[in-house]
């Protein structure tokens, strides 16, 4: 009910305007890309004009998409900026001084993480969703919009990555309706699971190869790293990384992985956390400043290698707990960081 309240609210917004510029958070992944260009598909059949806006490259395996060649990293001036999955406007991928300078009347926040926060003038969070692209989705349904296939596309690459293909307790009978309703749509879903996760240059293979051979684990606990030597040394970039951590979890008899990667910073590492759901990954997240999901989330540490390294698998460990025990974090300091794994 208080879905469709928000679902109801949202659409009166958007037909009182004209003009939107929509974004996301820094570094966009799947669902940040496929929702976005989803919602630009579904403003424009309302008969609005909307702008993506991405500061950050888009990963080479999602230039695919229906609309990607229209992204721009130049924010302009709409009645009303939408941001997706982002935990406040500070880490939106966009110009922080463009924006203030074209600052809209409205901000629109739409999210779906446990630890999304209210910053916007509106804003519609659902943790239940097991993606944004689940979410606009449904706006599409309930503003009455044909789907049509460029955004059936958009909008299944966002599902099906933010989901771990399918494999996320966030997956639910729901979301493989949602799924079968966007093949109905004209999805071919093994040509985008093909351009997704079939596709990778050789620099970001051989990275992998690096960071499986650096992985480490202690009981339940499995965690690897690159440092920036090691990207290097094969070419790699920051968008290279992404998807390591989903092999670390692969591991038989582990519950929760970290994939750290060291950042241009001294002492800073970027953290990807995974886990099979009896850990809470979003929890340890949070702790170090960061945020996300059950079984996928994100953070930074700061502090040599074997720092990080320690106090991120301390507080995995701490956090692990039978099936119905309550788990109790250990007293370690935080650090500020970023949202999304």
């Amino acid at each position: 009910m208080k879905n469709q309240i928000s679902i109801s609210a949202l659409l009166e917004l958007l037909r009182e305007r004209d003009s939107f510029v929509i974004s996301s958070h820094i570094r966009p992944d799947g669902d940040a890309i496929g929702s976005a260009l989803a919602l630009q598909h579904l403003l424009e059949a309302m008969g609005k004009r909307a702008t993506v806006v991405f500061v950050d490259p888009i990963p080479p395996n999602f230039e695919f998409l229906p609309g990607v060649e229209r992204v721009t990293s130049r924010f302009s001036k709409a009645d009303a900026t939408i941001f997706l999955e982002c935990d406040s406007i500070d880490r939106g991928s966009i110009d922080r001084s463009e924006f203030e300078a074209a600052r809209p009347a409205l901000t629109i926040n739409i999210d779906h993480h446990r630890s999304g926060r209210e910053f916007a003038d509106f804003n519609w969070i659902d943790p239940e969703a097991a993606a944004v692209g689940s979410m606009i989705f449904d706006l599409a349904v309930a503003a009455g919009v044909t789907i049509t296939r460029p955004m059936a596309d958009c909008l299944y690459a966002a599902i099906l990555t933010d989901t771990g293909s399918f494999n996320y307790a966030s997956t639910s009978a729901t979301t493989f309706a949602m799924a079968e309703q966007l093949l109905r749509c004209g999805v071919n879903a093994s040509r985008i699971a093909a351009a997704i996760y079939a596709s990778n240059p050789a620099s970001k293979v051989r990275l992998l190869g690096i960071a499986l051979t650096n992985i480490q684990i202690d009981g339940v606990i499995s965690w690897s790293y690159v440092t920036l030597e090691e990207m290097a040394r094969v070419g790699a970039s920051v968008e290279d990384c992404e998807g390591v951590a989903n092999h670390l979890i692969g591991i038989s008899g582990v519950e929760a992985a970290a994939f750290l990667r060291e950042e241009s910073e001294p002492d800073q590492f970027r953290l990807s956390l995974r886990s099979r759901g009896t850990i809470d990954v979003s929890i340890v997240a949070e702790h170090f400043g960061g945020g996300g999901h059950r079984n996928a989330s994100g953070c930074s540490v700061e502090g040599s290698l074997a720092e990080a390294t320690g106090r991120i698998v301390a507080q995995l460990h701490a956090a692990y707990s039978p099936i119905g025990a309550e788990a109790v974090l250990v007293d370690t300091p935080t650090q500020p960081s970023i949202l999304i794994a």
